[in-house]
């Protein structure tokens, strides 16, 4: 039985557009890193008030409802933090 020819694969060179796509640099936001925080330490303050004066506070109008707004900060915090780069 004959052997199959070999063939060789042309070396892969990359476009030009993609070598200075590297020289970018990626910076990150300066706000992105202080607003998490502050959304997370907020939550979190948040729901811990709500246990601590057992419902009084922050806002005694909104019943067990003050657990899910903690959460919403803390929620929206990550969603803040996929800004970071």
């Amino acid at each position: 039985m004959p052997k199959s020819r070999i063939r060789k694969k042309a070396d892969f060179t990359p476009p030009p557009a993609a070598k200075q796509a590297a020289n970018i640099k990626l910076t990150s936001r300066s706000w992105v890193a202080p607003v998490m925080l502050a959304l997370f330490l907020i939550g979190l303050v948040w729901i811990v008030l709500f246990y601590v004066t057992e419902g009084e506070l922050p806002i005694q109008s909104f019943g067990n409802w003050n657990i899910v707004a903690g959460f919403g900060f803390i929620a929206a915090g990550f969603g803040v933090s996929t800004q970071w780069k």
